[in-house]
């Protein structure tokens, strides 16, 4: 019990926000002050805080829990390993304050829709389109003088890496990815300007990996990986105390979940501990239901079938760590599954009504609405995780084009006509006449072989709903009884 010290650093130049020098962001809550104790040296222009914790009257989030055996940490890491508190938090808050966004939390126009009020917690709009920031923020600033003059290797191409790269560059710590040979270009490119030194090593990630261990012990550097140390969870939950302060009277907060729980178990610590009645819900893609049956079990899952395709970025990976899972049996509400089909419609929504480009992992949130899985929370007011926006341009159209067929505005149907001048525009006239729009019409003479001169056509269309949808084609049903309809 005897009391902690802590020291913050901030820039000399003023404190930094993607990486541009910029005014003093507005002082932390006061609310939130009595969480840090006593404070020392807060007037003029200083560069060095100190603060005490005077007494420990904060209830331990993690009491009940049972200690945790961990494997011996690296002896250049802080002893990270434990039971994370809200202090913790708290403290992880006040430091990386003037590293990262602190994103806007705003009512959607998607409340309507869903019959309930609706925000958005827009943590894409970090400097790397990702919330991992606030973990590898406070994870890297917590690392000894000695270590970070060494530098850091991470072994990946995902947003953890990127955040690393920029942020490291950002402290000025040496930093190295290695990314297999196989890694997108864009990615490669992205990172090299953040700052990192890319190395591309192996045709997959566990080569990666195994050459980023092999160069972190030849050379000292720190390897780094995502888990779920104190340090990198504490970070990740600030999220859960901007939510709590920047919308009232709170219902229901929904997180993504999967393998990569951290930013689940780190938030619904911090909202937990402010009001025990907020519902915390996870949400993970029904191919891979890792953290459902991981919680099922009682131990992490380590092999349980995976996607290895991009679409799904960080959540398809396994169970990472016992303390996330632990905190997520015993705070998290309810988890749920969603198809790959609402994670579509869910991305074509967030970009028709907030602009918002985002990938499977801030989509999936939404997901859950869209496919009906939490009716209880109508007439709540519930905030929802928007935490990434790394998708590459192919793959995003690619999701884009996928999501129109799926909510039924994109359509294809094919039908005979004979071969007679003015059969065609018959046909477009009556398109015309329902207002849609032709993306694609295609005759076919050869393979037709009901009839010597008769044509095969075959059109995409695009409609505005599904109404619209069902309204075309009875019309067309009518005037061509032998017509097919691709279904989707």
């Amino acid at each position: 019990d005897a009391p902690a010290r802590c020291e913050l650093h901030c820039y000399k130049e003023g404190p930094i926000r993607n990486g541009h020098v910029g005014q003093r962001p507005p002082s932390i809550n006061p609310e939130r002050l009595k969480d840090f104790g006593e404070e020392e040296y807060l007037n003029g222009d200083v560069k060095t805080w100190e603060m005490k914790i005077v007494s420990r009257n904060e209830e331990l989030l993690r009491d009940a829990l049972d200690p945790v055996a961990q494997p011996n940490s690296r002896p250049s890491r802080p002893t990270c390993n434990k039971l994370i508190r809200f202090e913790d938090i708290s403290a992880a808050a006040f430091k990386i304050q003037s590293g990262v966004q602190k994103t806007p939390c705003m009512y959607s126009r998607l409340s309507k829709q869903y019959g309930m009020e609706i925000y958005l917690k827009k943590e894409f709009l970090q400097y790397t389109g990702s919330v991992k920031e606030r973990g590898v923020l406070y994870l890297l600033t917590s690392l000894q003088q000695e270590q970070q003059r060494k530098g850091v290797i991470v072994a990946s191409d995902s947003n953890f890496s990127m955040a690393v790269a920029f942020h490291a560059s950002e402290l000025r710590i040496p930093v190295f990815v290695i990314m297999s040979t196989s890694t997108s270009p864009v990615r490669v490119k992205m990172c090299r300007e953040y700052g990192a030194l890319v190395i591309s090593y192996g045709t997959t990630a566990k080569d990666s990996q195994i050459h980023a261990k092999r160069l972190a012990q030849e050379n000292g550097y720190l390897y780094l990986e995502e888990e779920d140390s104190a340090m990198y969870l504490s970070g990740l939950g600030t999220m859960g105390l901007e939510i709590y302060e920047q919308v009232p009277k709170l219902n229901a907060v929904i997180f993504p979940a999967g393998g990569h729980c951290g930013l689940l178990a780190g938030s619904a610590a911090a909202l937990k501990h402010l009001n025990p009645h907020i519902a915390v819900i996870g949400v993970e893609s029904e191919s891979f239901p890792v953290l459902q049956q991981s919680l099922k079990t009682g131990n992490p899952i380590e092999d349980q079938p995976c996607s290895n395709h991009q679409f799904y970025g960080d959540m398809n990976g396994p169970c990472f760590g016992t303390n996330s899972l632990q905190l997520t049996g015993k705070l998290v509400d309810k988890v749920v599954t969603v198809r790959e089909e609402d994670v579509l419609i869910s991305m074509l929504r967030l970009l028709e009504y907030e602009r918002a480009t985002v990938d499977a992992e801030g989509a999936i949130g939404l997901a859950a609405l869209v496919a009906g899985k939490l009716p209880e929370l109508k007439n709540k007011r519930v905030a929802i995780t928007v935490c990434s926006g790394n998708l590459e341009l192919p793959l995003m159209r690619q999701c884009i084009d996928r999501a129109l067929i799926l909510d039924n505005r994109v359509c294809k149907f094919s039908l005979l006509l004979s071969d007679c001048p003015g059969d065609i525009s018959k046909l477009l006239e009556i398109l015309t006449r329902e207002e849609v729009r032709v993306l694609d019409i295609k005759q076919e003479h050869a393979f037709v072989t009901s009839d010597l001169f008769s044509i095969e056509v075959t059109c995409i269309i695009e409609t505005r709903d599904k109404i619209h949808t069902a309204q075309l084609r009875n019309a067309l049903l009518e005037r061509y009884p032998t017509m097919t309809w691709t279904e989707r």
